[in-house]
């Protein structure tokens, strides 16, 4: 008869590129430490949080489970250049083709149950039906594990008045909420972001105390978190990157370059700038004479392997490359992000400010520029 294992940990994530990345680093930490951890989403999404992996040594991958769990087809449309939303809309296909995941994934939980002394559930925010499908097992326990910030968790749906004391207090505006997402995706987000189950044993954040201290000391008074256990373990990427697999061509030019003399610009994986705004930051960047990466991609489509209908791309100002020869680069496809933050050569990042970026960022010792562009 095989040996149970004494506890097993179940990841859940949702199946957007900064939500992923985390919960892939989170797993890795913790497989780190022994445990035997197990990662569920869509085919297609296993596959990009793994081809996606920065800051570890590829084989630390073989440590994980990784469950291919089946969902229906969906489109992958490409995202709107010139859309007056910037939120990545076009996801919304594959948004609801994930939902379709909890039927296999009930399955997968019965069978790490029953092989298990204790199962522990940690899904994402927009995946909490991982946890409701886990009430009816009597060795498991969930946690919700959210992906950004403390303080947009006190802002959603609506922000409480001690909230708005404490930005009061520290002279903080919170930017107004319309257009940071679709109708379309809030109703998803409350179809499935608040459902809570009262089993549920705490929630884990991608923050730490020096950063959000006070903001954090909020949420444990929350009705929800009375009582449970609230553990703020950020940042979760690595903050020493583990060398190996290939090395990009960028790496060798920032090595190159003198220390803190770089300035870095990615807007993430869900930003699809307008043209309007690539030309003139591309004219911003001859004038400026600055030695930059600029990574100069459109959005992530539904399924990032898709080929049909793939976009040409921006184009840039007419002499661009000539005037920018040997002082910078483009990377038109994606780019080793951590990588690059903890290059000495980095001085600066210009970002859409992106909990992952924000954190990555700061756990790097590099300062920002910010220019949010939806949800940020």
């Amino acid at each position: 008869m095989e040996q149970k294992s004494k506890v097993s940990i179940l990841v859940v994530p949702f199946p957007a590129q900064g939500h992923l990345n985390q919960l892939l680093h989170f797993s890795l930490l913790l497989s780190s430490r022994g445990f035997p951890v197990h990662y569920a989403t869509s085919p297609t999404h296993v596959l990009q949080a793994k081809c996606r992996l920065q800051g570890w040594n590829p084989s630390s991958l073989h440590a994980i489970h990784f469950h291919s769990l089946p969902i229906p087809p969906f489109p992958t449309p490409p995202p709107d250049y010139n859309s007056t939303i910037k939120f990545p809309s076009h996801l919304q296909p594959a948004f609801e083709a994930f939902l379709h995941i909890r039927a296999p994934l009930s399955s997968l939980l019965q069978t790490l149950s029953s092989a298990s002394t204790r199962l522990v559930i940690v899904h994402d925010s927009l995946s909490s039906f991982a946890g409701k499908e886990a009430e009816s097992l009597p060795n498991t326990e969930s946690y919700n594990f959210r992906c950004l910030s403390a303080l947009f968790g006190l802002t959603f749906p609506q922000i409480s008045e001690s909230t708005a004391k404490l930005l009061r207090a520290h002279d903080l505006v919170l930017p107004a909420k319309d257009g940071r997402v679709t109708e379309e995706f809030s109703d998803f987000m409350i179809r499935n972001y608040y459902d809570n189950n009262e089993r549920e044993s705490g929630m884990i954040m991608n923050t730490c105390k020096k950063l959000e201290g006070e903001f954090l000391e909020l949420r444990r008074q929350e009705l929800d978190y009375i009582g449970k256990k609230l553990f703020a373990i950020g940042p979760i990427n690595p903050v020493v990157i583990r060398g190996g697999g290939h090395r990009h061509e960028c790496l060798d030019w920032l090595d190159k370059q003198p220390d803190g003399s770089v300035l870095y610009i990615s807007f993430g994986s869900t930003t699809t700038p307008s043209e309007d705004q690539v030309e003139q930051l591309a004219i911003g960047i001859v004038q400026s004479r600055q030695r930059f990466i600029w990574v100069l991609r459109s959005a992530d489509r539904g399924n990032i392997f898709a080929e049909e209908g793939k976009e040409a791309g921006y184009k840039l100002p007419p002499g661009f490359d000539k005037e920018v020869e040997g002082r910078g680069m483009v990377i038109r496809d994606w780019a080793p992000q951590l990588d690059i933050l903890a290059h000495t050569s980095t001085g600066l990042f210009m970002s859409h400010c992106g909990w992952n970026s924000c954190m990555e960022s700061l756990s790097m010792g590099v300062p920002f520029a910010a220019w949010p562009m939806h949800s940020d």
